[in-house]
């Protein structure tokens, strides 16, 4: 490769990257979906009798107070709602909700309830952000509530282990890393995976075993009620679009408009008897949708050339990336504090891959794959005569991240490994305030006790590796994701959880929406669930990032009439994102567009199903 300064604006990027987790949502392959995809069900209750089983719950009175810290006008409560709906006079779980009142009340039409993904991510977040994604059409006709789903953030928290420090030893080796490569690596990140298991499967066993997604749509029906609506308006992203496909599957009659953007193929999240030795973060082909999307867009730098991608001036894109995967799955990148000589970043593949889904996640992902690229590359430029020692090697590639380093000194000291051991330090001190932080017992209670998976955490990397073949680079992040479910080690079950069939004609159309560049819940998911959900729409976009509500005005306008109104789009509706990578020339230091906004609004704070992935604007 031939040498070029160094693009200092991309460090942010690559500092974000040496503090990534592990912990996902994630992909995989098999037949091309069609309704026979029914025959995977298992639900041995009817909608009927699933409804009579949630009606049994009193409908809850909420006491509502202002909570004007999340934003003004703000309304919070907490309910109480059975931990079993077997057992509804038995022992319950707290659910943290946010309410903002419709402005127009004359002309309210009722409730538009809101989740952001994850699992695990915050509806009472979300909806807090109502006023500055949604259009101001549906701000107006509804009151917007946003629930934590139980065992996550606001709501009775999911505790795997007694305290902030004893989670940190047992997890390190998944949050040091994306995703396991070295012998040692695997060996550590297995461990660590079975210990997750276990914990969660004995000190946690009582709220994991009951965070299913049925669960979720179950407590979804009472708020619904609670909140004076005969039939649901729901607007979910990414593992959230699940949720939605639950709620409409298990309460079919209760749909007024349900639309679901990012969307997962629910037969792939569940699982079949058949497709069980797949693991769950694998069978939903993320990993495939990541890797569709960076090669799309190296074929899309090269056709621009170099005045419109950077990274072009190195030659092929495709072949140079090819390049710094290779010498990357040689040896990392070794980046040192030049004072002290303290590591402050590893740059290996793993992070690399998870650096790029990040940027992936963006609707201005061109720009950021190529900033970070052509910094990356110029850390990996340095010529070398033949007869270079390593080590040789390795001093002048840590010369290279000098500039980089340069203007970071915030970054090193929030990043650096003696910064991460005074946190832990503290996290044992007793009367230390730093909150437990339960993202990874609520991502993995909500995905374990969901879908089926593998027995042995320690083969998760032959798993990975296959999916390496189907999905270069992105296949093995997204696998192990799903490494903690492993059943020998993940013992506690949600008997109630639900998986099929979803094939139920709803009271009304169901909306789904999906973006073909998707880094996340492959487009493939969101044609895979209109074929199954007999009375659905599919509404296409040709965009970038994850999720397409908000990157046009063809999108965002075709989602709000359908709440509004309950009409969807024409059969075979598609829509072209407003950003498209490389439609610009350069100028100076190529940097991201930060375009991919509606009328002015924010896009939705939705909550990547991988959190080791940091998304763009």
């Amino acid at each position: 490769m031939a040498r070029r300064p160094v693009v200092t604006g991309a460090l942010a990027a690559l500092a974000a990257a040496a503090t990534v987790t592990s912990l996902a949502v994630g992909p995989a392959a098999v037949a091309s979906p069609t309704r026979a995809g029914a025959a995977s069900a298992t639900s041995t209750l009817s909608p009927a009798d699933e409804a009579r089983k949630v009606d049994r719950v009193k409908t809850p009175r909420p006491h509502w107070f202002t909570c004007e810290a999340f934003a003004p006008g703000a309304e919070c409560a907490t309910v109480a709602l059975p931990l079993d709906y077997d057992n509804p006079k038995g022992a319950q779980t707290h659910v943290a909700v946010l309410r903002l009142t419709a402005r127009d009340p004359a002309h309210r039409i009722g409730t538009l309830f809101v989740n952001p993904g994850g699992p695990g991510g915050s509806g009472v977040e979300m909806a807090s952000f109502a006023r500055q994604f949604l259009s101001p059409a549906v701000l107006d006709k509804f009151d917007v509530i946003g629930f934590d789903p139980r065992g996550t953030n606001f709501s009775d928290p999911v505790r795997c282990w007694p305290n902030l420090g004893d989670q940190f030893d047992a997890l390190e080796p998944i949050f040091s890393m994306p995703f396991p490569f070295t012998r040692p690596e695997l060996r550590a990140y297995s461990r660590a995976a079975e210990d997750f298991g276990k914990a969660c499967s004995t000190r946690g066993k009582t709220l994991a075993g009951s965070m299913s997604t049925a669960e979720v749509a179950r407590d979804m029906d009472v708020l619904r009620r609670m909140a004076g609506d005969s039939r649901l308006t729901y607007l979910g992203f990414s593992y959230g679009s699940y949720l939605g496909t639950v709620y409409s599957s298990m309460f079919p009659s209760r749909v007024r408009a349900v639309a679901i953007d990012g969307v997962i193929d629910p037969v792939r999240w569940a699982g079949t008897t058949s497709t069980a030795s797949t693991p769950q973060t694998q069978r939903i082909r993320s990993g495939e949708g990541a890797a569709k999307a960076l090669q799309e867009i190296l074929k899309r730098c090269k056709a621009a050339g170099k005045d419109y991608c950077g990274f072009a001036a190195l030659g092929d894109p495709a072949a140079t990336y090819a390049e710094i995967v290779a010498e990357l799955k040689a040896a990392p990148v070794v980046i040192s504090d030049p004072d002290t000589g303290e590591v402050f970043l590893e740059l290996s593949w793993p992070v690399l891959t998870s650096l790029l889904l990040g940027d992936l996640y963006s609707p201005d992902a061109g720009s950021f794959v190529d900033m970070d690229l052509t910094a990356v590359a110029s850390l990996l430029e340095e010529e070398f005569p033949a007869g270079t020692t390593a080590a040789a090697r390795q001093d002048k590639r840590q010369a290279a991240a000098r500039t980089l380093l340069a203007s970071r000194v915030k970054a090193r000291e929030t990043a650096s490994k003696a910064a991460i051991a005074e946190k832990r330090r503290l996290a044992r001190t007793v009367g230390w305030a730093f909150p437990y932080d339960n993202s990874p017992e609520a991502f993995q209670a909500v995905t374990c006790t969901d879908g089926r998976n593998p027995s042995r955490a320690r083969d998760w990397a032959t798993y990975a590796a296959a999916g390496d073949r189907t999905a270069p680079d992105f296949g093995r992040l997204w696998t192990w994701a799903s490494a903690p479910c492993a059943t020998s080690t993940w013992t506690v079950k949600d008997e109630d959880a639900y998986r099929g069939p979803f094939t139920r004609a709803t009271s009304n159309p169901v909306l789904v929406v999906g973006n073909l560049w998707d880094p996340a819940t492959n487009y493939r998911g969101a044609v895979a669930t209109s074929l199954l959900l007999p009375n659905s729409r599919l509404l296409t976009s040709n965009s970038w990032g994850h999720t397409a509500y908000g990157t046009s005005d063809c999108v965002t306008g075709a989602v709000d009439r359908y709440l509004l109104t309950r009409k969807v789009p024409a059969m075979g509706a598609s829509c072209v994102g407003d950003v498209q990578p490389f439609t610009e020339p350069l100028e100076g230091d190529p940097g991201p567009s930060l375009r991919g906004r509606t009328g002015g609004r924010s896009l939705p704070p939705v909550v990547p199903p991988l959190p080791g992935a940091l998304p763009r604007g």
